[in-house]
């Protein structure tokens, strides 16, 4: 198969939030996807008629693609609600750049809406509703019996086995928070701004965050992401149109999807995760490699979730995922910034975190992000990668900009 077609089949046009997000927005889950879609298309420059191909997961109810587009009114060509956690925004850009290359849309939009801090006091109202889950599942026959059940407890086991394979300690994480949180500061909408967007926000060093709350071991509280309520979307148009819009576009050169697993105990090695798949296709597609990339967007669920991907994308060697942050590299300023508004760590995390990685990396790309002094970068390529479940999914695009 001729992959160069996909590279530059189609570009980022356009991204939004909803109007506003953190902690008890008092709105549903479906309120953040339209308020998100509508200032994705605004900002893009079109109407939600112009949609072709809709991308929606998380709450919308059990078929979110058809009730988001009953909700908007449209009837979209072409529609998906493929789930496989945080990954899955990435696994669309890669979906409808497949849908735009076989020349079934031209517009596609991509949305996300969660309210993964307020559905806590709602007993799941608005939310979407719950899952059910199998009681022969071999995660419930094997782990959950075990006490091995959540993202902290999962992600805890894979820090572990990392740590002891590679003598990293848990400073060489917390340096990780650090900086997400130096790129926060900077970053006003960022719920960890200051103290006064949030009582625990403003600046933090490594001992803040190993002096932290023990959450499983050895991940404290600062290594873990936000939990929030948010909305994002993304507007993505063919090659043939890109340049019908108002923002400069954002060319995807190359996009790829990988799984691994689902339970942790199938995991055959919890010192790596697919991204190391996802990001040799998408790198082969592009023409580009690791030493072609000049800024990241890393899924940061949790310290060790970024400092692993680094080295899966080969962007550090393996044992080293952690160094990509040392002596400001990735800080303000630095020769290579990572996570630039803030990260899950710093910035907001509803549950699924990879709409958010697009936007931001959209407008860094296309020279348009808000913020202090600093938060700009000159960066004219970047790599993002997003990591769904515990670490079993995970997608990764190339992109570019002309501007």
């Amino acid at each position: 198969m001729n992959k160069n077609k996909l590279r530059r089949a189609a570009a980022i046009v356009g991204v939004g939030e909803s109007d506003t997000f953190g902690f008890d927005t008092e709105k549903t889950s479906l309120t953040l996807h339209t308020e998100a879609i509508l200032n994705a298309t605004k900002n893009a420059g079109i109407s939600i008629d112009d949609i072709e191909g809709l991308f929606i997961t998380g709450g919308a109810g059990r078929f979110p693609t058809i009730a988001m587009a009953e909700y908007l009114g449209i009837k979209p060509k072409y529609v998906d609600n493929t789930y496989v956690g945080g990954a899955g925004f990435i696994f669309f850009v890669n979906h409808a750049v497949a849908a735009i290359n076989a020349g079934m849309i031209d517009v596609a939009v991509i949305s996300h809406g969660e309210v993964g801090h307020s559905i806590r006091k709602r007993g799941n109202k608005g939310t979407g509703g719950g899952f059910s889950y199998d009681p022969w599942d071999p995660s419930m026959q094997f782990e959950q019996i075990y006490g091995l059940w959540g993202a902290p407890a999962y992600y805890a086991h894979a820090m572990n086995r990392y740590m002891h394979e590679f003598n990293v300690t848990k400073d060489a994480f917390a340096q990780i928070a650090v900086v997400a949180r130096e790129w926060a500061t900077l970053n006003p909408q960022a719920v960890m701004h200051s103290k006064e967007t949030n009582p625990f926000g403003g600046p933090i060093d490594i001992e803040t965050v190993l002096n932290s709350r023990p959450i499983a071991w050895p991940l404290n509280l600062l290594d873990c992401c936000l939990v929030t309520d948010h909305g994002g979307a993304v507007v993505i148009a063919s090659k043939d149109k890109a340049n019908d819009f108002k923002n400069t576009p954002v060319w995807i050169e190359g996009s790829g999807e990988a799984i691994s697993h689902i339970n942790m105990s199938q995991m055959k090695d919890m010192t790596m995760t697919s991204a190391s798949e996802s990001s040799k296709i998408a790198y082969e597609i592009a023409g580009m490699g690791p030493q072609d990339m000049e800024m990241a967007m890393l899924y940061d669920s949790f310290t060790y979730t970024a400092g692993v991907t680094a080295e899966m994308l080969g962007l550090a060697p393996r044992g080293e995922g952690t160094s990509l942050w040392n002596n400001n590299n990735a800080s303000p300023g630095g020769k290579f910034p990572i996570n630039t508004n803030g990260g899950g760590l710093s910035y907001s995390h509803s549950g699924m975190y990879g709409i958010l990685l697009l936007i931001e990396a959209q407008r860094q790309l296309s020279g348009k992000t808000e913020g202090l002094p600093g938060r700009q970068t000159t960066a004219k390529s970047a790599i993002v990668n997003g990591t769904g479940g515990p670490l079993a999914s995970t997608g990764t695009i190339i992109l570019t900009s002309d501007n």
